[in-house]
């Protein structure tokens, strides 16, 4: 009976997510090492959201994650470089669920002809959601914020594909994960359209035992990086 009450409801949004991102080859198991240098059994590379239909339906994904949260934005923003294709598809995604938004991105580097600048695409003013597909350890978000705020505008959020709720260094002394920095300490509201513990659900109830055969490792990694 208590087991059945710990159980957290499952997140159905989540779960289809979880298993797309599988079938289209973009979330995959095995050996593989983060860009903090850790051994991990999972990979998640948005970068295979690769064709027409991928990017559709992951705008879709993100776009209802946005409007069930209440989150209130203005606008879109996408950093370089995975963002700007992020942040179009999202924009498409929402104007299919009638909420049409304007969205922009940033160059690396500044033109120096043309309309100039770093920014690109519609004017940077109001509440303005950031999206990106992963946070690491936050660098990055806070780089977009302050853009966002030189443009006069205020950033409300970033909304990420998965959130895979590790801590972001292996300092004993600083446990929080890039997630947790970006809401604490950029006072950014994260929402992520999944969680690595949607993944561990999803590989509990697939019913396919070479996909519930990589849940111990993907367990023992969250045990020893998880917050």
């Amino acid at each position: 009976m208590n087991s059945m009450m710990n159980t957290p409801p499952i997140d159905s949004l989540a779960q289809d997510f979880v298993r797309f991102s599988v079938e289209a080859g973009v979330l995959r198991f095995g050996d593989f090492t983060t860009k903090a240098g850790r051994a991990s059994p999972y990979f998640f590379n948005t970068g295979l959201f690769d064709d027409g239909a991928k990017l559709m339906k992951l705008g879709e994904f993100y776009a209802r994650r946005l409007l069930a949260s209440g989150l209130e934005f203005d606008m879109l923003f996408g950093p370089a470089y995975k963002g700007i294709t992020l942040a179009a598809a999202v924009a498409i995604g929402l104007a299919r669920e009638g909420k049409s938004v304007p969205y922009a991105y940033n160059r690396k580097e500044a033109k120096d002809h043309g309309e100039g600048g770093t920014l690109v695409g519609a004017p940077v003013r109001g509440r303005v959601l950031i999206i990106d597909d992963v946070i690491t350890d936050g660098a990055s978000k806070r780089e977009a914020a302050d853009m966002i705020r030189a443009a006069g505008a205020t950033p409300v959020g970033v909304a990420i594909t998965m959130d895979r709720q590790e801590r972001a260094s292996d300092d004993p002394a600083n446990r929080r994960s890039g997630v947790q920095y970006v809401e604490q300490e950029l006072g950014l509201k994260v929402l992520s359209i999944a969680t690595l513990a949607d993944l561990m659900q999803f590989l509990d109830t697939a019913g396919d035992p070479v996909l519930a055969a990589n849940r111990a490792r993907v367990a023992a990694y969250r045990e020893r990086y998880g917050i």
